[in-house]
């Protein structure tokens, strides 16, 4: 899967993350709000950014009524949410390097809790561009045919034929990953033909991943991630470990 192995981190987690699901449409929520402001437009069609939130909510399961309460609740001449996004980076245990993306109306809040996870488990918050220089930024589509409905050959076509850069299989898991760019233009035709996504976003993809052999170290590193996500104003962490 282009050596990208996030999709399994999130079945790993994924009876965690249902259990959190009125947390994570908050969070959607949020940036929702970001992309309506800065974007000028509750229109997805006038608006990228918001295009690309939406296809995010959709693969969530977000329902369309929250959507556009969403929406119209950003248009809003009352709305005072004030959201800045932030990006902390930093290493993990054994060198693992960690992107922190968080979107916060309090900076002196946000930043000692993140650089205090990042302490307390073995790791430690670098500057601005340390690791971020060994990502790669990339539309990611994921498609799960645990049923088997899904032809790979008919899918593959399909992505490439919609202007997929990529399109990779492992065992039941397809994933699809574009340009930026591309990223909302190919979810769209994917989803003219029909496809229901498990997962669509821009993601920091690593370019190379790090095994950890310590059991500390898996501990630490997975505690860290766990209370990462967890924080109310921490909206993606991306890593390069690779979890077996």
């Amino acid at each position: 899967m282009s050596g990208h192995s996030k999709w399994h981190n999130i079945q790993k987690t994924k009876g965690a993350a249902d259990a959190k699901r009125s947390q994570a449409f908050t969070k959607i929520a949020r940036e929702m709000i970001v992309a309506v402001k800065e974007g000028g437009s509750g229109d997805p069609n006038n608006n990228s950014r918001l295009a690309t939130v939406i296809a995010k909510a959709k693969a969530a399961n977000m329902p369309n009524d929250n959507i556009k309460r969403t929406i119209d609740k950003a248009l809003g001449a009352g709305s005072t949410d004030n959201f800045e996004k932030v990006v902390y980076e930093g290493y993990g245990p054994s060198g693992v390097a960690v992107i922190v993306e968080a979107l916060t109306d309090n900076r002196n809040r946000t930043a000692p809790e993140v650089r205090h996870l990042f302490d307390k488990y073995g790791g430690n918050m670098g500057a601005s561009g340390c690791v971020s220089w060994s990502f790669d930024r990339k539309g990611v589509i994921i498609i799960d045919n645990e049923d088997g409905d899904l032809d790979e050959e008919k899918v593959m076509e399909d992505a490439l034929d919609c202007g997929a850069a990529d399109f990779e299989a492992d065992g039941s898991i397809f994933e699809i990953t574009t340009e930026p760019d591309d990223f909302n233009a190919v979810t769209a035709a994917l989803e003219g033909r029909g496809y229901v996504f498990a997962e669509a976003s821009i993601e920091m993809v690593p370019q190379n991943y790090i095994k950890l052999t310590s059991e500390d170290d898996v501990k630490n590193m997975t505690k860290m991630i766990d209370l990462l996500e967890d924080n109310d104003d921490v909206q993606n962490v991306w890593h390069n470990w690779e979890q077996e």
